[in-house]
């Protein structure tokens, strides 16, 4: 009967044993993953913030943002506009926008 019971606690030890050993693997593959996702992710989008589609379409939703800004008059919708295309104009590179739009964000900075 003793023997019995120390098969049996030989056998439950050894599942339990898999169990936290499964556990462990699993825990630190997440540990991992925590580590490193965020890690990627920021790669990832500095790619996609280099990408011709994304710039091409910064310069066009800048490009009418300025069209708004020229035909309104001055006021308080004029600033707002001014202050949204100094936002949008930071996060592209500069050296990517038409040399038109590049002085006219310029001349917008200058006027803060």
């Amino acid at each position: 009967m003793g023997k019995a019971f120390s098969i049996i606690g030989t056998i439950l030890g050894v599942v339990i044993l898999f169990f936290g050993l499964g556990f462990l693997v699993e825990g630190s593959d997440f540990f991992l993953y925590k580590f490193w996702a965020p890690k990627q992710e920021n790669v990832r989008r500095q790619v996609f913030e280099n990408t011709q589609s994304y710039v091409q379409g910064k310069v066009e939703y800048l490009i009418r943002l300025r069209y708004q800004y020229q035909s309104l008059p001055e006021g308080s919708q004029k600033s707002s506009i001014r202050m949204l295309i100094l936002d949008e104009a930071s996060t592209v590179d500069q050296g990517k926008l038409p040399i038109d739009l590049q002085s006219f964000i310029q001349s917008l900075k200058e006027g803060e």
